[in-house]
């Protein structure tokens, strides 16, 4: 261990300590419902063999009945194709396992009750915010293109369009914890934090230093992370350790051994409001990988922006309709009551804006689809995953046949071999359209970003994969015409220069094994 490492942990908040894998956790997740269907299904089987031998035709086609009978409702549902045919494969094959699974997730079983929840929240909160008629009209005159996804946006989840916001593109995660830092310190009134990943060592023990510290002089200081750190990173008791610093902290979906989907949706997002003036969002987590202290898949590429100013309050907005899930008595009115000064010569358009999994709006999936099919020169993308749905690939293709060009930056070193090989299963249709797709030697992307035409972009939470556009809370920042634009493509071309590019014979190169894998991933891809 290094001295400053060692330091830092020694500031005498010793708070972090390895979570572990414990057999509940193992047996009350996803893979854990799986392997006990599995078994089910083995059980029902071996039972039926022996007890009813003599039945074996009839319990062979009830089987089948049942498997077509729940094809034809999937067949018929509102699922994506994708989906469709994933379920409609998985019950035919298996039909006691696969009905049960499908059962299970389409009954929402454990989340109705967090839905009605967040829709209340979210109806009850959306006119906390005042929007600026003037803002919209200006944006529909500079780009109806953009207005209108400024139109979808608020009527999907009430997300405004703000002016008077400058955003400060970060192209490394080691200049975001800089840049965090130097805006924790000037906290005066309070700071939420909302993260996916919380994991001790240089990044997380620096910052929770500087919260401690806040909190003594009277900032009001908020957390929330997801359940699944319980996993490997926290103790089931640490929010009881940070409420003693006077850290008010809460866990999304926590670990129960209670079999609900709830587990199923995951908050991913990344957020930091800092007295309803500065704003954080991005793909950065708070571990050591993020700031390259930790090298596992060799160099870490990600981003973020930073906003100041007016679009701060969508963000404080955000935060506070998660964090009063399981509040009695909401709090909005306070906390957004604090000024969001718009910064001297600030440009553009901003909105912030989230992605709910309980509704039936796939906002993130539409902002990017958006994006593809109004540029007209340009859309250059990172994204750490491509599990794409049949519609998103459609929209990728069509872009780049139409002669725009279209550019996919994908990781060079893989963090899971399965996203990895299901990634490399679009790239050959892809390729076929037009679209170029690089892979980052040093290391790992994880950055996810879009930009097109040198005038607007999303630098957000949001993956290319299902997790993220179909399974997750997530957000981002759309920007247009913000100062921000330019800078995420010179990051984009320097990261470029750092890539090589996909060609349909190199595809499977360092890696052959994964292509038989990718074929039998790619079924059950909609359920990863």
């Amino acid at each position: 261990m290094s001295m400053e490492h060692k330091s830092i942990k020694d500031t005498g908040l010793r708070l972090l300590k390895k979570g572990q894998k414990g057999i509940i956790h193992a047996i009350f997740s996803r893979f854990g419902i799986i392997i006990l269907l599995f078994f089910l299904q083995a059980v029902l089987l071996l039972a039926a063999l022996f007890l009813f031998q003599s039945f074996l035709s009839e319990f062979f086609f009830g089987g089948l009945l049942i498997g077509f009978l729940v094809a034809i409702y999937i067949l018929n549902s509102s699922h994506d194709p994708s989906a469709k045919l994933t379920w409609i494969i998985l019950v035919m094959a298996l039909p006691v396992f696969g009905t049960l699974l499908y059962l299970y997730t389409e009954f929402e079983v454990g989340h109705r009750s967090l839905r009605d929840r967040v829709s209340f929240l979210v109806d009850s909160s959306k006119d906390k915010i005042s929007r600026n008629p003037e803002v919209s009209e200006s944006l529909r005159k500079t780009d109806p293109g953009a207005y209108s996804i400024s139109r979808y946006l608020e009527r999907t989840g009430s997300f405004s369009v703000f002016d008077g916001t400058e955003v400060s593109y970060l192209p490394i995660g080691e200049d975001t914890f800089d840049e965090m830092l130097l805006r924790l310190e000037k906290a005066r009134h309070f700071i939420f934090l909302e993260y996916f990943i919380i994991d001790e060592g240089i990044m997380w023990g620096k910052i929770l230093e500087i919260l401690a510290r806040k909190v003594k002089e009277g900032v009001d200081v908020r957390l929330i992370y997801d359940g699944t750190n319980e996993f490997t990173t926290l103790p089931r008791d640490y929010p009881e350790m940070l409420r003693k610093l006077g850290i008010k902290c809460k866990v999304f979906a926590p670990l129960t051994p209670f079999i609900s989907t709830h587990y199923n949706y995951r908050d991913h997002r990344k957020i930091m409001v800092i007295d309803g003036n500065t704003a954080f969002t991005g793909g950065i987590n708070f571990a050591d990988r993020y700031i390259n202290r930790e090298t596992v898949h060799g160099h870490w590429k990600d981003t973020a922006v930073m906003l100041r100013g007016k679009a701060v309050k969508g963000f404080t907005l955000m935060f506070l309709q998660m964090w009063n899930i399981d509040e009695k008595e909401p709090e909005f009115d306070y906390f957004l009551s604090f000024p969001s000064l718009p910064p001297e010569d600030s440009e553009g358009f901003v909105i912030p804006y989230g992605d709910c999994p309980l509704d039936k709006d796939k906002i993130g999936e539409m902002v990017y689809m958006d994006i593809l099919n109004r540029a007209k020169r340009y859309v250059h993308i990172m994204t750490p995953y491509l599990i794409l749905d049949g519609e998103m690939e459609t929209a990728i293709r069509f872009a780049a046949e139409r002669g725009v060009e279209v550019k996919i930056i994908l990781p060079g070193v893989p963090d899971k071999l399965a996203p990895y090989s299901l990634a490399k299963s679009h790239y050959s249709a892809l390729l076929d359209s037009g679209v170029q797709i690089y892979e980052y030697k040093p290391g790992f992307i994880h950055a996810k970003s879009f930009v097109a035409d040198d005038i607007e972009g999303v630098v957000g939470t949001i993956n290319l994969d299902y997790r993220s556009l179909y399974h997750h809370f997530e957000c981002a920042a759309y920007c247009y015409g913000t100062s921000c634009i330019g800078d995420i493509e010179k990051d984009f071309q320097e990261t470029l220069e750092k890539s090589r590019r996909i060609t349909k014979e190199n595809i499977w190169k360092n890696y052959p094994f994964l292509r038989p894998v990718s074929f039998f991933v790619k079924i059950i891809a909609p359920l990863l």
